[in-house]
C-alpha cells in the first residue's frame, strides 16, 4: 500500500495532474470575478448592492442607473456563482481521488475532462448558447465529480 506522503509528492504524476487541474480552476474562479468587474466598468451598469453606487475613486460620478440589472454584467455574475457551486466539489473529490491511488490515465481523463467541461460551460454561458448545450457541459463535469466521489467512497468502505 502506498503512503499518503508518497501520493502527495511531485513524483506522483496523478498528484501533479490534480495540482494542474486545481490551479487552473482556481484561476478560473478568480478570473470570473475580474471579468464581472471589467463588464461593469465597460457598461457602467449592473452593480449588485446600493453601497456600490456610492461616490469614490473608482466611481467618481455615481448614478442610480448603475444599480439597474444589466444582463451582460449579470451573466458574468451568474457564471461566477455557477463556478462557486461546482468547482469546490471538484477540488475536494479530486484531492480524495488522488489518495486512492488511481491509474494515471484514468486520473488524467477525469481531471482534464473536468477542465474541458468547465471550459465548454464557460463558452456556452458567455456566448448565450442554448440551455441544452450549457447543461451538457455541466452534466459532463458533474458526472466526473460524482464518479470520483463514488470511487473514493467505495475504496473507503471496502
Amino acid at each position: 500500500m502506498t503512503s499518503i506522503q508518497q501520493l502527495l509528492t511531485w513524483d506522483n504524476p496523478v498528484f501533479t495532474a490534480y495540482v494542474i487541474a486545481a490551479a487552473v480552476t482556481v484561476l478560473k474562479v478568480m478570473g470570473q470575478g475580474w471579468m464581472t468587474v471589467w463588464r461593469f466598468q465597460t457598461t457602467g451598469r449592473g452593480l449588485a448592492s446600493p453601497e456600490d453606487a456610492a461616490k469614490g475613486l473608482l466611481n467618481p460620478a455615481p448614478d442610480p442607473g448603475q444599480l439597474d440589472l444589466d444582463d451582460y454584467v449579470d451573466r458574468s455574475r451568474r457564471m461566477h456563482r455557477n463556478d462557486l457551486e461546482n468547482i469546490p466539489a471538484f477540488w475536494v473529490a479530486g484531492f480524495l481521488f488522488v489518495l486512492i491511488d488511481p491509474a494515471l490515465a484514468l486520473a488524467q481523463v477525469l481531471f482534464y475532462g473536468f477542465l474541458a467541461a468547465r471550459a465548454g460551460h464557460f463558452w456556452a454561458y458567455a456566448t448565450a448558447q442554448s440551455h441544452e448545450i450549457r447543461a451538457t457541459f455541466y452534466t459532463i463535469g458533474s458526472l466526473i465529480v460524482i464518479w470520483m466521489g463514488v470511487q473514493v467512497l467505495w475504496v473507503a468502505l471496502t
